[in-house]
């Protein structure tokens, strides 16, 4: 009876879920085995026809999970079980079955052919919710917002500015995502402590032609197992993706707050309930539901840590905490993405409230705009400031729009024309660079997309 949210089928996609599924281990470890015993027959330590036997029958077609399963309970060693069950279909070439090798040549390299897939699946789901912000980025340009510091309105930017920002932090994912591939997906063949003898005098042939079939790299050097420093990055980098998610779902919660009402996640107006309660509720469970699996990512990053260290050239303390940590890691993050990139491609956008949000402090989120200007017509930027400073205050105070204060300005007056305070006080006109950023952030990352082979 499936217990954990992720068994029960309500989190994980069915691509990332089958790669974790017990079956489909197994299959990835009799893979090894397979070729382990081809590598054998290739340098002459045993027959092809003996090989060849345990490669037709290294399947779960032939070797029964209910059989290893027995075997296990009897005999307490999971590998020893699959490896026992492997032998009895395979006849008098069963003697061969697992030669030379350890349980962790198996493990480790079943685990790397495992994550060989799950981190192409996640690279693509990266890759979508990439090209989702670029399309988000560009549409919104020049769709004005008010940017807010410390919870408060700051000074505008642009809808498109956010999403470009958040574009880029994807892309360096992506990136970062490339190159850990290149140390987590490897495999070994080297035997008890690392030495090989086990493998006699064709041991690193051996290994290299085992990789080279399963499509893996080989360890430069191990112990008994692969160093664990490996599935820390990993794991750790998954935790700064799902960090991310987090700050893109807190953000859309923050401006779907009816108070702010400037974008919301999806809802399904014709059928989806926001309570069981309250009618009217349109909460923002999705954004939620990243948030929340966030912080389990996050608590996966010390286990993941603490497997790292290890009794000499190995002990058991990794494997329990691995056979939770890196089925989660890879299966959240990938359901989170699959999560965000829903919400952005559907995000419901009001571009009129947005406009209206601007214009609740009446004007004084351009008093920075009038700062400026002041200082260009010969104030020092010090007493420029502390005299817009008590006109937001005034404007604030007295319930007046700034607009109105710097008109009752003397010195404002002086300095600056109606026009001029006019055109200052428009968002539109203070945005320096933010179109320009974007553009560039849009090119750029076109670019790095069409060197990963993307077409668009």
């Amino acid at each position: 009876m499936p217990i954990l949210p992720i068994d029960t089928g309500r989190y994980g996609t069915p691509e990332m879920r089958r790669v974790f599924e017990e079956e489909y281990r197994v299959q990835k470890m009799l893979n090894v085995e397979a070729a382990l015993a081809w590598a054998h027959a290739e340098v002459g330590d045993i027959s092809k026809e003996d090989a060849e036997k345990i490669v037709a029958m290294a399947s779960l077609e032939h070797v029964r999970l209910s059989r290893i399963k027995e075997i296990e309970r009897e005999v307490k060693h999971d590998v020893f079980a699959l490896v026992k069950a492997l032998a009895e279909v395979c006849g008098p070439s069963g003697a061969y079955v697992h030669l030379g090798a350890t349980s962790s040549d198996i493990l480790d390299t079943a685990t790397a052919l495992q994550l060989k897939e799950a981190l192409r699946l996640i690279e693509e789901k990266l890759n979508v919710l990439e090209k989702v912000l670029m399309e988000k980025a560009e549409k919104y340009k020049d769709t004005l917002i008010i940017g807010r510091t410390h919870g408060q309105h700051a000074v505008p930017t642009t809808l498109g500015f956010k999403f470009a920002v958040w574009m880029r932090e994807i892309s360096r994912h992506i990136q970062r995502i490339r190159q850990v591939k290149e140390r987590v997906i490897v495999g070994k063949m080297s035997g008890a402590v690392g030495t090989q003898a086990g493998l006699g005098s064709h041991a690193i042939k051996i290994q290299e032609l085992v990789m080279k079939k399963l499509g893996l790299k080989p360890t430069e050097v191990s112990t008994q197992i692969v160093q664990r420093d490996r599935y820390a990055e990993l794991v750790c980098l998954l935790a700064i993706v799902a960090s991310t998610l987090d700050k893109f779902a807190t953000e859309i919660r923050q401006l779907q707050r009816p108070e702010i009402g400037e974008v919301f996640e999806p809802f399904q107006v014709g059928k989806q309930v926001g309570s069981s309660t309250m009618p009217h509720k349109r909460n923002p469970i999705t954004c939620e539901r990243i948030c929340g699996l966030a912080k389990i990512m996050r608590s996966l990053v010390f286990p993941a840590l603490e497997n790292i260290k290890t009794w000499h050239e190995r002990d058991l303390t990794q494997s329990s905490a691995e056979r939770f940590i890196i089925p989660e890691a890879c299966i959240i993050i990938d359901y989170m993405l699959f999560l965000m990139t829903n919400i952005i491609e559907n995000l419901r956008v009001d571009e009129k409230r947005m406009m209206k949000n601007i214009d609740l402090t009446k004007g004084r989120v351009m008093s920075e705009a009038v700062m400026i200007a002041l200082t260009e017509r010969g104030f020092s930027r010090q007493e420029a400031h502390e005299l817009l400073r008590k006109l937001t205050v005034k404007s604030e105070m007295e319930d007046k729009h700034f607009r109105d204060v710097l008109l009752e300005d003397e010195t404002v007056r002086e300095k600056l024309s109606v026009k001029e305070i006019d055109e200052l006080l428009n968002p539109a006109n203070y945005l320096g660079t933010a179109l320009e950023q974007i553009d560039r952030a849009i090119k750029k990352t076109e670019e790095e997309r069409r060197k990963r082979g993307l077409s668009d």
